[in-house]
């Protein structure tokens, strides 16, 4: 039987796709744009008549029929990471939240830790030898897959074809849907006089012949924009975005210096718009690897002068980052924010930037702190933290005492802050 017969004998429709849920099933989705949205959608419409189902992933995109909470004990999310749809379920308390390094979710899934009975995922068209490409988000799907009872693609045209390990073999799959859906866009962040002044203090100081890691966000962003002059750059990052293709289109990327990978960027999903997703689409740059390969310390730093970008909320006098909550409620998720930062300090000239404006609230409120709010969640270490970026300048905490690391953020610190910070340190004993 050829694999397209193979194809034809596992097509179906969404709806008839349900059949491989049952009650009690975990349900694993890719991250963001990676969601497939007739399955989903397929699955809201007959969630009364499951229960206990849940369904897993990090940032969904769109708001389905099942985020609701009248029918919870029918299918309810589980998120590893909040996003605008998740979050306000999860602060009313019936969305529930796992928090894990983003690196280590594959081998929560292999040891069971994790829950993977199906897998919901969009993938590009099989190719002629049976693969398809889960490009959009292969993070810890992969691995989701190993476990899995049944694996049901949504397969749509817009999905482009990556290279790497992000091959799904049709002997692999219980079922394929066919859908035409365009993949969901995401445009860049907004980008301000503030983001610019920060995004200014750290492009100086990353040097040709980095390898970079950009978050997401409207610093990492801003970033990017000022790096379009310099020379063979690398890109060794969890997720790839506009921003990326920007600095290759603009000839600042080759990875032609990087040690781990030379010649190829690495990333582990997409997020941004149509013109990324064709950029994707068989590019032998560009290889889509798992997150346990592309967001593992020791891997990621085996790339010299690795830099690392990333935002937080609030920092304080020790350098410790609270990034992904509001005191105790949380906002994001630990994502892969750590990870690279002690990548970066296992990388030869390596550099981990944390980026913040100095305020929030219309300048009422400072984000250099001397304790972080009750309950913040940690999602640097003062261990690992490095560089400290405001609008303001920069603070190298790394090596540093106590006592100086407050006197650094002090200094970066908003102008109408430093004198009550000034005293909070001194009555600290840090001044």
């Amino acid at each position: 039987m050829s694999v397209r017969d193979i194809y034809l004998q596992k097509r179906t429709t969404p709806e008839e796709a349900m059949r491989f849920v049952r009650d009690g099933d975990q349900i694993v989705v890719p991250t963001g744009v990676g969601e497939p949205p007739a399955l989903l959608t397929a699955l809201s419409e007959q969630r009364k008549r499951f229960h206990g189902v849940k369904v897993s992933s990090i940032l969904p995109i769109k708001k389905y029929d099942y985020f609701d909470p009248e029918t919870v004990d029918n299918v309810r999310h589980v998120a590893y990471f909040y996003s605008g749809v998740s979050r306000p379920g999860g602060h009313a308390g019936w969305v529930d939240y796992v928090p894990s390094y983003f690196s280590e979710m594959p081998e929560l899934m292999r040891r069971g830790l994790l829950a993977a009975d199906v897998v919901f995922a969009i993938a590009s068209p099989m190719d002629n030898h049976g693969y398809f490409s889960v490009s959009l988000g292969t993070d810890y799907t992969m691995a989701a897959m190993e476990r899995a009872r049944a694996i049901v693609l949504e397969v749509n045209p817009n999905v482009p074809f990556a290279f790497g390990n992000c091959l799904v073999h049709v002997s692999q799959v219980a079922a394929v849907v066919e859908s035409e859906h365009p993949i969901a866009e995401v445009g860049l962040p907004k980008i301000g006089p503030v983001q610019e002044a920060i995004a200014k203090h750290v492009a100086e100081m990353i040097e040709d012949g980095s390898t970079l890691q950009i978050g997401y966000g409207g610093i990492p962003d801003a970033v990017v924009m000022q790096l379009t002059h310099k020379h063979d750059l690398g890109i060794h990052t969890e997720m790839i975005g506009d921003g990326i293709m920007t600095l290759v289109e603009a000839g600042a990327v080759t990875c032609r210096h990087k040690n781990y990978l030379p010649g190829k960027m690495v990333a582990t999903f997409a997020l941004g718009s149509k013109k990324l997703y064709d950029f994707m689409n068989r590019n032998p740059m560009l290889e889509m690897h798992p997150v346990d390969f592309t967001n593992d310390p020791y891997l990621a730093g085996k790339n010299d002068k690795l830099v690392s970008i990333n935002g937080t909320l609030q920092v304080d006098f020790l350098g410790q980052c609270g990034s992904e909550s509001m005191g105790w409620q949380s906002y994001s998720g630990t994502g892969g924010q750590s990870d690279f930062v002690r990548a970066a300090n296992m990388s030869k000239g390596g550099k981990s930037f944390i980026c913040l404006p100095s305020t929030a609230k219309g300048d009422t409120i400072s984000r250099i702190v001397p304790t972080l709010t009750p309950g913040t969640h940690v999602s640097t270490s003062k261990n690992d933290v490095n560089y400290v970026v405001t609008e303001f300048g920069v603070a190298q905490l790394r090596g540093k005492s106590a006592k100086q690391r407050a006197q650094e953020l002090i200094a970066i610190s908003h102008p109408n802050f430093r004198a009550e910070l000034t005293e909070a340190a001194k009555k600290m004993n840090l001044l």
